[in-house]
């Protein structure tokens, strides 16, 4: 038998769960640049390449994602909290944000750590969230920064001590 959970407990325990912080983007039928911010992009399957997210089934630019049937996932910069925050809510999402086209249309965020264009495969409804299954198209890395991430409530990013290990060996 199990307890019923609390929204507020649910949501302080799973914030000791490290997420990254993805910008989703698309384009609407004018052209105009639409996105949002999620901490739930996975990688689903490799044959077929899948990568899928889940978002809030009223959010306006999951509308735009249906009616689009293509995003572009992009991997935020350690130093892209202020662009997270500012995508995250608000009309002018794009305000100030440089990008560039992907191959399916969709916005490449400047400064990301890399980006995934897609097509989307299905759209599931799963209680108040939707998960997006995207059928990967296109995707590169466009930088080694380190990745923004969101973890306790607060941002921060990521360094491998790996990294820092093979660094000291190298000398640098």
């Amino acid at each position: 038998m199990t307890d019923a959970v609390e929204g507020r407990s649910f949501r302080e325990v799973l914030g000791h769960f490290p997420t990254s912080v993805v910008a989703i983007t698309t384009t609407d039928a004018d052209r105009q640049p639409r996105g949002m911010i999620v901490g739930t992009f996975m990688s689903v399957s490799l044959e077929p390449p899948l990568v899928s997210f889940l978002v809030d089934g009223s959010s306006n630019t999951l509308r735009t994602i249906r009616t689009a049937g293509r995003f572009c996932a992009n991997a935020l910069a350690g130093n892209q909290e202020r662009l997270s925050r500012q995508m995250a809510g608000g009309p002018n999402r794009f305000e100030g944000a440089d990008w560039q086209e992907s191959p399916l249309g969709n916005p490449v965020l400047d400064g990301i750590v890399a980006w995934v264009d897609c097509t989307v495969e299905k759209i599931v409804e799963l209680g108040d969230h939707q998960l997006v299954v995207g059928r990967v198209r296109t995707l590169r890395v466009e930088s080694m920064k380190t990745p923004l991430l969101f973890f306790r409530g607060g941002y921060g990013d990521y360094l491998s001590s790996t990294t820092l290990l093979l660094d000291r060996l190298v000398g640098w």
